[in-house]
């Protein structure tokens, strides 16, 4: 049979929840699912160029021969148990390349795992490689000049947006069973609309992050889980989750209730949708079609929804966004720049965002950080009427992945590479937990998704939320057309 056109693999198809159970119960051994992923992923990876780094089969399959062993005699690490998982190219992997996507670390590789991946490994994954992602993270598209581009899972001529991009079509494609990503500017939710699949932002805390050059101050970004259902997700969370004393400002509680049932009544749950704020966000048509196509199926759970918007100037967010951000990538980058043999090898939008940041003083932070204090206190006024907020997950949807950025959006010109995704910094901004659904697809098979917003610290009513919107919709049981069968 030509190999282009054997059926797929059973087993890259089961939901992660599913195929964990059968491994433990020994029904297929950890092996057999490390070879049919092996063969997917050469199969389909260069389709979409998602995983980079991939490590030497025989190595892994020695690994998955060990997960046997420990299964036999009764040694059980946790719902991961020998499940393939490829780590995001930002997070450090020990023993294994971690290139940030940019030339200055195309030979990295760490002497220490991270502390997320480090819980990976105690729960029994097997870590195959990583997962592509633009240089240092910086942009919603996953491009970089050590690996390429990465397309979207249902058009690979588009990109997958970002940062986890890599993550979101490997997993959309079957090449992974979850995906862990990391997000600052939408990189858990773009790329989880991009792609069909479920992304989530936990709460400011939530998992632990012991990689940033300043544990207290740089509180933008932070990772979280992606799956294919939202019952993948919050298996994959519990693990993440939980405090840990090299992360100071992390949260103590730890991830066991995410292992839980998701079910939830959600008659009376009371909706807040915010739209493009009254035409302040430019929108692809389509966006805001399917978003709102999408509330008969909350309605369906008992859910009401009204549109509102939030007392508080979305230029102002806007600016202390620009301001935060300027200071962070430039304390992160400021020393690259510093090093003009090193300067050459930054992009463009990386030598802007630090040149930016080279200009603040300490009142120009201390305002915009009061400014994101005023909107933080801006939406919990607004989880007072209302139980959860809604908002496009995206201004676009997947573009040409040989374009950089939108320049535009509904003729609106965008002034920065970043401002096509503006619509991400209410959820970021806020520290509350986001994820992004799924709405479906325009007239070109494109997707889209939506972000659900919840109250602070209440990642698992999000995750609730989610899985009952999942289960009304039926949108992630709509795989990529290369993988119909």
């Amino acid at each position: 049979m030509n190999n282009q056109n054997r059926p797929i693999s059973e087993l890259v198809q089961q939901p992660a929840h599913e195929l964990s159970l059968h491994i433990r119960q020994r029904q297929v051994s950890c092996r057999e699912v490390m070879q049919d992923y092996l063969d997917h992923i050469e199969r389909f990876n260069p389709r979409v160029n998602a995983l980079v780094s991939l490590q030497p089969a025989d190595r892994l399959l020695a690994e998955a021969d060990q997960r046997d062993a420990e299964l036999a005699r009764g040694d059980y690490q946790g719902w991961m148990h020998g499940l393939p998982h490829a780590v995001k190219d930002l997070s450090l992997t020990r023993g294994i390349r971690t290139t940030l996507g940019s030339p200055l670390y195309r030979d990295h590789v760490p002497e220490r795992d991270g502390i997320m991946v480090e819980r990976l490994k105690a729960a029994g994954a097997i870590i195959i490689g990583k997962s592509n992602t633009p240089e240092f993270g910086l942009g919603s598209q996953t491009y970089n000049p050590l690996f390429g581009a990465t397309g979207c899972a249902y058009d690979p001529s588009r990109t997958a947006g970002g940062s986890s991009g890599g993550a979101a079509a490997a997993l959309a494609m079957r090449l992974v069973p979850v995906a862990d990503g990391s997000d600052m500017m939408g990189s858990l939710r773009n790329p989880a609309a991009f792609n069909n699949i479920i992304g989530f932002r936990p709460s400011q805390g939530r998992v632990p992050f012991d990689d940033a050059a300043d544990l207290f101050l740089d509180q933008l970004g932070y990772e979280g889980p992606m799956g294919r259902n939202t019952r993948d997700v919050a298996l994959l969370l519990s693990v993440q989750a939980g405090g840990d004393p090299r992360s100071p400002l992390s949260i103590a509680e730890g991830g066991q209730d995410f292992a839980g049932a998701l079910q939830r009544d959600f008659q009376g749950a009371r909706l807040g949708w915010l739209a493009d704020f009254d035409g302040y966000l430019p929108m692809e048509r389509g966006v805001l079609e399917l978003c709102r196509a999408s509330f008969r199926d909350f309605e369906a759970l008992g859910c009401t929804i009204d549109e509102v918007r939030p007392d508080y100037s979305m230029t102002r967010l806007w600016d202390s966004w620009r301001t935060l951000r300027h200071w962070q990538v430039a304390s992160s980058l400021g020393g690259f720049h510093a090093d003009s043999a090193k300067r050459e090898l930054l992009k463009p939008e990386a030598i802007w965002e630090v040149e930016n940041g080279l200009r603040l003083s300490a009142m120009d932070v201390s305002r915009a950080s009061a400014a994101r204090t005023d909107w933080y206190r801006a939406i919990s006024r607004l989880f007072e009427r209302y139980d959860y907020l809604l908002l496009p997950s995206a201004q676009v949807f997947p573009f040409d992945k040989q374009v950089h950025w939108p320049q535009e959006i509904a003729g609106r010109a965008m002034d920065t590479y970043h401002r096509w995704m503006e619509v991400v910094i209410p959820g970021t901004l806020s520290g509350c937990p986001v994820a992004n659904v799924p709405v479906g697809f325009d007239s070109r098979g494109l997707p889209m998704g939506l972000q659900i917003i919840g109250p602070h610290q209440a990642d698992l009513a999000v995750l609730q939320l989610a899985h009952a919107y999942e289960q009304a919709s039926g949108w992630t049981r709509h795989a990529p057309g290369c993988l119909a069968v």
